[in-house]
């Protein structure tokens, strides 16, 4: 039986980040590896990649074992063409506990903290054209900061409560589960926060057949928390939701104002043929700027091939990926 290598990684200043599929990375592919029990080349994840040639023209890959690994991790800008594989979701894990609460404004705040001490980003990615497949995101209120240029994510899962997905860049998530946690006493979770703050430019947050759904926890307190797809960070904030399933967590409203009235008439929120019992789009929010799609044309712009234009850069990353709407 092939071993099975997965990305899970959580970092931020990524310049240029590539991953493939587990069939791909084999034992004689590694060029570091990371092991906490010192059996690899390195302990740390950071002194990895310290130690790898800036600028890199050819690809370069860092294995990291299994085990919990208490770090803060960067991939500087001068990092390209690194690759970081690990040994799957739940068994090679990256923490920190830098947060809001303890003294770091969220840009530096990558890695998760409790739901008490406010913002703590478990990632931030500002990389263009960088890919993530396999990968976990946990934490609290603002998970996963979706910084800027063009990104793709593949079976990957973010847990969190609010804002759990942010940020201004180009992004298309494909098969991806958000699930949202039990939040503070008076919080309610929100999916998104996508911040397009000018009306020109392609930036913007496209799930396509993804599923959004409560953790156990969660699910336990049922009826007691509120939760919504997404809200407007910026005023024109832009996240379509297509061919995914929405659980029944989901208020039917389906989205939440975030500073009165800002945005609601020039944001883009679209719905367009998902499923599930939090779907019904019968309730949602009357905003100028919502609109359920009936026709597939008017969506077809959100795909990976058009929206990110991933036909000509993702080929090479060797990661899965369906080109248009499914």
């Amino acid at each position: 039986m092939a071993s099975k290598h997965h990305i899970l990684i959580f970092s931020f200043f990524i310049f240029f980040l590539k991953v493939v599929k587990n069939e791909d990375v084999s034992s004689n592919t590694y060029d570091v590896v990371v092991a906490i029990d010192g059996s690899g080349n390195y302990t740390s994840i950071s002194k990895a990649i310290q130690a790898i040639p800036n600028h890199l023209k050819k690809r370069m890959v860092i294995y990291v074992k299994g085990g919990i690994y208490q770090e803060h991790v960067e991939v500087g800008r001068e990092k390209t063409n690194l690759m970081i594989v690990g040994d799957g979701i739940g068994r090679t894990i990256v923490r920190d506990g830098r947060s809001n609460g303890t003294g770091w404004d969220t840009f530096q705040s990558a890695t998760l903290a409790g739901p008490s001490n406010g913002q703590a980003v478990a990632m931030r990615s500002s990389s263009n054209q960088s890919a993530y497949y396999r990968c976990s995101f946990l934490g609290y209120q603002d998970t996963l900061y979706v910084h800027m240029n063009v990104q793709f994510y593949r079976e990957c899962e973010v847990h969190g409560t609010v804002d759990t997905v942010f940020g201004d860049a180009t992004a298309v998530f494909q098969k991806s589960t958000f699930y949202a946690r039990l939040p503070l006493d008076g919080q309610s979770n929100v999916f998104t926060a996508q911040g397009k703050m000018l009306q020109k430019g392609g930036t913007g947050f496209s799930m396509l057949s993804c599923k959004f759904a409560a953790t156990q926890e969660l699910i336990r307190k049922k009826g007691s928390v509120k939760t919504f797809l997404g809200r407007p960070w910026k005023e024109y904030s832009r996240t379509i939701i297509i061919n995914s399933y929405i659980d029944g967590l989901v208020d039917p409203s389906g989205w939440l104002a975030m500073n009165g009235n800002v945005g609601l008439t020039t944001l883009n929120y679209r719905e367009y043929n998902n499923s599930g019992p939090g779907a019904n789009t019968t309730q949602r929010v009357q905003w100028p700027g919502y609109k359920v799609v009936r026709n597939s044309s008017e969506v077809d712009q959100y795909t990976v091939s058009s929206f990110i234009n991933g036909d000509h850069w993702l080929p090479e990353t060797k990661i899965p990926y369906f080109p248009g709407l499914s």
